[in-house]
């Protein structure tokens, strides 16, 4: 694409973002109570216990304010006005918007491709790709997520843009630069040529030894981040042939987590092999994402620290689907990597599952398909998990992962009113959250299809 062409479509996409801007209603201090009623057919309010049958929230300014059994109107409230809006889910089952534990919203491309547009992109392109990226996963029924990695500080504003009602968007957990020593998982110098490095390395997001370690964390910390991200192995899509064992040492990896602690972050952490998981696990992180090569020493360490295991399953989908379109976008040593993550995946998590491990929800979109989170879910269900324990983790555990639990990840009151609707029993079939057709973020409808999805259904029987 010509820079011609970017700044055309860049030009022709803001008008519309603005739009949804406009749209937006926001909640001012001093106006008005704005009072909506959303009756459902089916409740899940708080994932792993027993789902309700006809039930009705009152929200009030973007927050719950009560949840009541049967379908029930302003009137059966006290105080509450009878130009309340009512919101008619009766036919829908309705759960609390979902968390992905794991993307990366500024990448939407991997393999060759995506090394190429690391360096032929610039700052303004990848803020335009992360807003649509955003816009993706929030109509997919992903009200909340958390960012593990970009550069040039392009998702810390989007976070603050869309906490501001700027954009729309889910509500961002951001870790800025991802740290790794040099040449580990996150250096951005791998797969260039010498003479690029200096240009490439600026960010300050590699260490080597404990002292140099503390100081990348606190540059990130100096950053604004939410959570800070590590890698204690290697990557799949590392371009470099060393490997998915260790490549980080437990005192490098105590000083990460002790710094970040000490700031009140949490450490998340890129990890496949044994050996990196358990560097991780030692040093007292609070996730690991990928988890590839558990062993019974690692599940062990899981359970004495309570760390969440993230499995991030979709990769295989995005690995599958580019190399379908194009068999030569991975090569090398990353071609081979791939095939292997492809055969091995789920494995880990089937031996979690039965340790009592505790399991979050994450995709790593970005190398899975932005806006086909939701594919996760089927994948965590074929290796071991239920409906229910799947939904479980994409809500209340999610929500305990990122700090958040007393803001999100059920639907009680005084928490805020994120909530999506879906047609079938999520609880029976899991792949209905494929297909949500309401969502609302914070009190606001984000998404509405259902009528639209009627229209179509009856034009193409019509027809």
């Amino acid at each position: 694409m010509t820079t011609t062409t970017r700044r055309s479509t860049a030009l022709m996409l803001l008008p519309a973002l603005l739009a949804t801007v406009a749209a937006t209603p926001a909640f001012a201090q001093g106006a008005a109570p704005q009072w909506t009623l959303v009756q459902a057919g089916h409740l899940l309010d708080r994932p792993g216990r027993p789902p309700r049958g006809a039930s009705t929230l009152l929200l009030r300014d973007g927050r719950i304010e009560a949840v009541r059994d049967g379908y029930l109107q302003a009137s059966e409230f006290t105080g509450v006005p009878a130009t309340a809006t009512v919101i008619d889910l009766r036919d829908r089952y309705v759960l609390p918007g979902l968390i992905d534990s794991h993307v990366h919203l500024v990448s939407d491309k991997a393999g060759v491709e995506g090394q190429l547009g690391g360096v032929s992109k610039g700052v303004a392109d990848h803020a335009y790709e992360a807003a649509v990226n955003a816009r993706k996963t929030l109509a997919a029924g992903f009200t909340t997520v958390r960012n593990l990695g970009d550069e040039d500080g392009v998702t810390l504003a989007l976070r603050d843009a869309i906490a501001a009602g700027k954009v729309p968007g889910p509500r961002i957990i951001d870790a800025g630069s991802a740290i790794s020593t040099t040449s580990g998982h996150m250096d951005p110098t791998l797969g260039f040529r010498d003479e690029l490095h200096a240009a490439l390395d600026v960010h300050g997001n590699t260490c080597d030894g404990a002292d140099d370690c503390r100081r990348a964390v606190r540059r990130q910390v100096a950053r604004g981040v939410d959570v800070i991200k590590i890698a204690t192995t290697g990557g799949v899509n590392s371009r470099i042939g060393a490997g998915l064992g260790q490549q980080m040492f437990d005192d490098e990896a105590v000083a990460i987590v002790q710094t970040a602690h000490l700031y009140k972050k949490k450490v998340a952490v890129h990890a496949h092999g044994a050996d990196g998981i358990a560097v991780a696990l030692r040093a007292g992180a609070d996730s690991i994402e990928h988890g590839t090569l558990l062993d019974d020493d690692d599940i062990a360490l899981f359970r004495k620290t309570g760390a969440y295991y993230v499995p991030t399953l979709s990769t295989v989908n995005g690995y599958k689907e580019r190399l379908a379109k194009n068999p030569d976008a991975y090569t090398g040593e990353v071609r081979s990597k791939i095939e292997w993550r492809i055969g091995i995946t789920g494995k880990s998590l089937e031996r979690a599952v039965p340790a009592g491990v505790r399991i979050a929800f994450g995709t790593d979109a970005g190398v899975s398909l932005h806006g086909r989170n939701a594919d996760e879910f089927e994948l965590m269900v074929a290796h071991g998990m239920t409906p229910a324990t799947a939904i479980q983790a994409a809500t209340v555990n999610a929500a305990d992962l990122l700090g958040l639990a007393d803001q999100v990840g059920s639907l009680e009151a005084g928490k805020r009113a994120d909530l999506i609707a879906v047609s079938g029993d999520p609880l029976s079939d899991v792949t209905v959250l494929k297909q949500v057709q309401f969502v609302m973020k914070d009190g606001r409808v984000e998404k509405d299809v259902r009528g639209v999805q009627a229209s179509a259904g009856a034009a193409s029987t019509a027809r």
